[in-house]
């Protein structure tokens, strides 16, 4: 039995970092961000926003956690967390003043019993294949079935709000429609990279069955967080996309007053895993179906680090609510820096994370001159800058706040 209380000297720590994290929230430097973000996803910057994704390399930032009991481990971790982002990083998150509790979502996708088998490094993974042919097993597919586990939530909530939620108040959070919407990912994790290639050639007609199943069971999925109101407003120190941010006035779109509805959200879909076909197959294949996702949302963030200039003109440029796009070190800059001047749709850039989670030393003069040709290719794109897969710092915390500081100087 998991033991959900937390002691008398877990408290007095908590609280501690509780008021160190408020303390942070409530700088003015905070305040100037948040009037950054609001103006750089209506289109109306005054600067490159940068965010620099630490959850790969945190355990090399974090120290120890102090807190035993199951419920403090979580409230530690989360506002360590916050507190190192600002203390080490400083890039342009925003530190929030109150405590996200995420709500517990549990599923079992497709009828099917998928397993993923990860390796200690928890860096990539291999898929037990469930279906092998889909003339043979496409009927094996059911709808998903949810499950929300209100007993657990509602335990984390009011353990939260005993211990620290005088000093910070509690704000619900939905973070598993973060990365739910990929639909060739689910594909992948039923029948393998491989076979979802070959049959897009041996079974066109099918695949495009299997497309529109996943599909409208992620609309169902939608439907279903709906009626059970586990859908919250992200328009604000919000997550989505690829490790972007949601400040927005345009959000949402129905009457405050009524359930929240995917339409009032940000959303974020990728399709990494189609990188192999060509842009014809694309728009054949994967189109009609991340479209009709796209149409759920209110904004989109569209990619993750599969190249996209292949599939923007024919495809994604006419993707419904899309706001911001990836470009990740894999895609041409020239091409879709032309393609989003002057456009209502933000360059999302991912740098390579070789110049800081390779060697110990970053490489400054490289680093600025890499950084210097999206700027100067982007003068007239909206523009940010967001760091991800640093999965290592090899020993130098120093040169993730220095990355920081050269791409501000570069771009103020």
């Amino acid at each position: 039995m998991t033991n959900y209380s937390v002691t008398k000297e877990e408290k007095a720590y908590l609280r501690e970092l509780a008021r160190l994290q408020l303390e942070y929230a409530h700088l003015p430097i905070m305040e100037e961000r948040k009037r950054l973000w609001y103006l750089h996803n209506s289109l109306k910057g005054e600067r490159p926003m940068i965010v620099m994704e630490e959850d790969t390399f945190l355990k090399e930032l974090m120290p120890p956690l102090r807190c035993e009991t199951y419920f403090a481990r979580i409230m530690e971790a989360q506002l360590l967390c916050n507190i190192i982002v600002h203390e080490r990083i400083s890039d342009d998150k925003v530190i929030p003043d109150h405590f996200n509790i995420f709500v517990k979502i549990d599923s079992e996708q497709f009828g099917l019993s998928l397993k993923r088998n990860v390796p200690k490094s928890g860096i990539g993974y291999h898929v037990d294949r469930v279906i092998n042919d889909l003339e043979e097993n496409i009927t094996k597919l059911k709808p998903s079935t949810y499950y929300y586990n209100h007993e657990y939530t509602n335990k984390l909530k009011d353990c939260v709000e005993e211990t620290i939620g005088d000093i910070l108040p509690i704000q619900m959070k939905n973070s598993v429609n973060y990365w739910a919407f990929g639909i060739t990912q689910k594909i992948v994790d039923i029948m393998g990279m491989e076979n979802m290639l070959l049959s897009m050639m041996d079974t066109p007609d099918l695949f495009h069955q299997l497309m529109k199943f996943i599909t409208d069971d992620l609309i169902r999925f939608l439907r279903w967080q709906e009626e059970n109101d586990l859908l919250f407003v992200n328009n604000g120190n919000d997550y989505m996309g690829s490790g972007s941010f949601c400040f927005t006035h345009e959000l949402p779109r129905s009457d405050s007053s009524d359930a929240v509805k995917s339409t009032d959200l940000w959303g974020h879909i990728n399709s990494q895993e189609s990188v192999g076909i060509s842009p014809g197959m694309y728009k054949e294949f994967m189109y009609p179906y991340y479209a009709k996702i796209a149409e759920q949302f209110g904004l989109v963030y569209y990619g993750c680090c599969e190249p996209v200039h292949d599939i923007w003109d024919n495809c994604l440029q006419y993707l419904p609510n899309l706001r911001k796009i990836s470009i990740s070190d894999w895609c041409n800059e020239e091409i879709m820096a032309e393609r989003l001047s002057d456009s209502t749709v933000i360059y999302s850039r991912k740098p390579s994370p070789n110049y800081i989670g390779v060697g110990k030393e970053l490489d400054e003069e490289a680093f600025r001159q890499y950084i210097q040709k999206t700027i100067d290719l982007t003068r007239n794109c909206k523009v940010e800058f967001i760091f991800r897969d640093i999965y290592s710092l090899n020993g130098n915390i120093e040169k993730v706040k220095r990355a920081v500081d050269i791409v501000r100087e570069l771009t103020s």
